[in-house]
């Protein structure tokens, strides 16, 4: 897992650095040690499911993770937000935007954070560009003002990766700030 976070942060780091050839090979590698880290980890740590597909995505890539999320985890656990944001996720990329949308609306009772990210994915499976641009818009303001980030980068990888999502669905938003570099 340490590994896994140590990777993304070079991805992030190499993002702002406008380097997307070596961000893109820093999540790759990421995404496998997310992998790696989930099938020794507790049933319940979901959080390690969810940078699996942050990872992919952010690699360029998403689907053969969503595969594997959907698969690994069924309908389990819809007691838990973390495992309803991975499901959503997966419902997301595989383009199953009913499921999404269901998977999105568990995850509102999370924390303020959840909720936004379920916002968003919602709105990207009902393919409401003005509801998404409100929600990414939120993702972005909240991590601004976080004072520290799991990476020690100060970047809105959330809103970094739905905005990959949501490029893929010809829903391209624009949100200003110096915590979510360009694509």
């Amino acid at each position: 897992m340490t590994a896994a976070v140590e990777r993304d942060g070079a991805g992030q780091r190499a993002l702002l650095d406008s380097d997307r050839g070596a961000a893109r090979a820093a999540f790759a590698e990421a995404a496998e040690l997310y992998r790696q880290s989930w099938e020794v980890a507790p049933a319940s740590a979901y959080g390690r499911l969810v940078g699996l597909l942050k990872s992919s995505i952010l690699a360029g890539g998403g689907i053969e993770a969503a595969s594997y999320v959907r698969a690994t985890l069924g309908d389990r656990d819809p007691e838990s937000s973390t495992a309803s944001y991975a499901q959503a996720l997966a419902a997301l990329i595989l383009e199953s935007d009913d499921d999404a949308r269901v998977w999105a609306l568990r995850m509102g009772d999370g924390t303020d954070a959840f909720g936004r990210a379920g916002q968003a994915i919602a709105a990207l499976a009902a393919r409401d560009e003005g509801a998404y641009s409100v929600a990414l818009t939120a993702i972005v303001r909240d991590f601004e003002q976080r004072a520290e980030h799991l990476t020690g980068v100060a970047i809105a990888d959330t809103a970094l990766m739905l905005s990959e999502l949501g490029a893929r669905r010809g829903m391209a938003v624009t949100v200003d700030s110096p915590v979510l570099p360009a694509l």
